[in-house]
C-alpha cells in the first residue's frame, strides 16, 4: 500500500509564489512516474506535469516556465514549485504516483489565487 500526503497549498496573491510538497510512504519502488494534478470547480481534473525516477519532466503548456516539478528519491518527496501565479491556477492540486499498472492519489491540497 502507498499513501501520498500533500502540504503547502493556501492563498496567495497573483504573482506569487508557492511550493507543494507530497511526502510518499508505503512500498514505492523504483521505476515509477509522479505527478501533480489539479482540478478545479467545475472543471476536469488535469496533468500539470510529471517526472520519471530519472528525474525527465515534462509539463502542461500553460505552467511552462513558471512551474518546477522536482523529487528526492532518497527521501521519497516530490515538489511542486510555483511562481508567477495566476487566478486560472486556483484549483485543488494532487500528488499522483504510478508504478506497475497501479495508482495512487494524495488527498489534494487547496491552492487559491487572489487578490
Amino acid at each position: 500500500q502507498v499513501q501520498l500526503v500533500e502540504s503547502g497549498g493556501g492563498l496567495v496573491q497573483p504573482g506569487g509564489s508557492l511550493r507543494l510538497s507530497c511526502a510518499a510512504s508505503g512500498s514505492i519502488f523504483s521505476g515509477n512516474l509522479m505527478g501533480w494534478y489539479r482540478q478545479a470547480p467545475g472543471k476536469e481534473r488535469e496533468l500539470v506535469a510529471a517526472i520519471t525516477n530519472s528525474s525527465s519532466t515534462g509539463y502542461r503548456d500553460s505552467v511552462k516556465g513558471r512551474f518546477t516539478i522536482s523529487r528526492n528519491n532518497a527521501r521519497n518527496t516530490l515538489y511542486l514549485q510555483m511562481n508567477s501565479l495566476k487566478p486560472e491556477d486556483t484549483a485543488v492540486y494532487y500528488c499522483n504516483i504510478r508504478m506497475f499498472g497501479y495508482e495512487y492519489w494524495g488527498q489534494g491540497t487547496q491552492v487559491t489565487v487572489s487578490s
